[in-house]
């Protein structure tokens, strides 16, 4: 699928939806695997959505403009005296070290002091699946200053008879890998550096996934996502690849309006794009048969293309790690106010993956939640 900065080749995209229809009239021919019925309504969906398509190119329309879903940036105009840390215009206390907010005073010059990171993490096999496909990891990792840093990842395998077992696992040890040697020969000094080293060190992982994928044939066709924090002195520096996600959390808001959480990563998912297009409703993307097909993961190709972010840290800050099997069956608002209301990292994890259970289990579900 050809995929510009902010547009989609329609040609491709239905070439796509296509072969969506193809696999699912195959399944309705079949006796075994998805229900019939399930078959059916598939193939009627994926239909009218065709028609959709071949009625826009054949209007002259070959391509669509897709919107960026960049999150909301922190509007924090109003400086500490003590720290430096901005705040929201009507703030009367400073986020980040409870200092009163006085008008008229300058920020101090020093450096703020340092946020402490608590780390929750779970993963569950869910109600459907037989094997857990999914690898998180949330721990500390050394510079070559000698400074410690948090790192968070979930990777989300594919690929059946443990392959995607095999390539999250993979994906996550061959990150961590990259990220020591890297970081031994320097500690970058901006964001864009971070971003720099990060497209590298998650490019290292996947060829590793793809050429193992190359040589064993029962193998041949894994792959992961890849959703990574870095959290270094008061920042978080992300790279994502896939339809793992990263939220920004905190119960005082977060932007001008006021809003508990922020989605910082944008789903590399066939659904995801129809959203934007506006061919599906964010409800029935939820819900659509395509749900899980990925245009971008790790091991598929040689190269990988990787999204990256950093964004400012603040105290009361959440940042919530997890697999496509937690928002399938949880809305971003619950997993915000369940993060919000337990004031134990660990229950909030519990609660989210128990809450997935509830509503189906449809696939491995991963949490991981670090609280500032």
């Amino acid at each position: 699928m050809h995929l510009a900065a902010d547009t989609l080749d329609l040609r491709d995209l239905l070439a796509v939806v296509e072969a969506g229809v193809l696999y699912w009239r195959r399944r309705l021919a079949s006796d075994e695997g998805v229900a019939r019925e399930r078959a059916a309504a598939a193939i009627k969906e994926l239909s009218q959505i065709l028609d959709s398509l071949a009625m826009q190119i054949a209007q002259g329309r070959e391509t669509v403009r897709i919107t960026s879903h960049l999150p909301a940036q922190r509007v924090a105009p109003r400086p500490c005296a003590l720290c430096g840390r901005g705040n929201r215009e009507q703030a009367k206390y400073c986020i980040a070290c409870g200092a009163p907010l006085r008008a008229g005073l300058r920020p101090a010059t020093s450096a703020p002091p340092r946020l402490q990171v608590k780390i929750a993490a779970r993963s569950d096999v869910g109600r459907v699946r037989q094997l857990n496909e999914d690898t998180f990891y949330a721990g500390e990792f050394a510079r070559a200053d000698g400074a410690v840093g948090t790192l968070l990842l979930v990777a989300d395998g594919m690929g059946g008879h443990q392959a995607g077992e095999v390539a999250s696992a993979l994906a996550r040890d061959g990150l961590k890998q990259a990220l020591t040697s890297a970081l031994s020969a320097g500690v970058p000094a901006s964001d864009e550096a971070w971003h720099t080293l990060l497209t590298q060190v998650v490019a290292a992982a996947n060829q590793q996934i793809y050429q193992q994928g190359q040589r064993n044939a029962q193998r041949s066709g894994m792959g992961t996502t890849l959703t990574v924090a870095l959290l270094v002195e008061g920042r978080a520096h992300l790279a994502h690849v896939g339809d793992s996600r990263i939220y920004l959390i905190n119960a005082q808001g977060l932007g001008s309006e006021g809003a508990t959480w922020l989605k910082l990563t944008t789903d590399h998912s066939l659904v995801a794009r129809l959203v934007d297009i506006g061919q599906l409703t964010p409800a029935q993307a939820r819900t659509h048969p395509q749900r899980n097909v990925v245009y971008r993961s790790l091991g598929s190709d040689p190269t990988v293309e990787v999204d990256t972010l950093s964004q400012a840290l603040a105290s009361g800050d959440q940042l919530l790690l997890c697999s496509d099997g937690l928002t399938s069956h949880v809305e971003d608002e619950e997993l915000a106010a369940i993060a919000i209301a337990e004031t134990s990292a660990d229950r909030a994890c519990e609660r989210l993956i128990a809450l997935a259970n509830e509503r189906g289990g449809s696939d491995n579900i991963s949490v991981v939640l670090a609280r500032v």
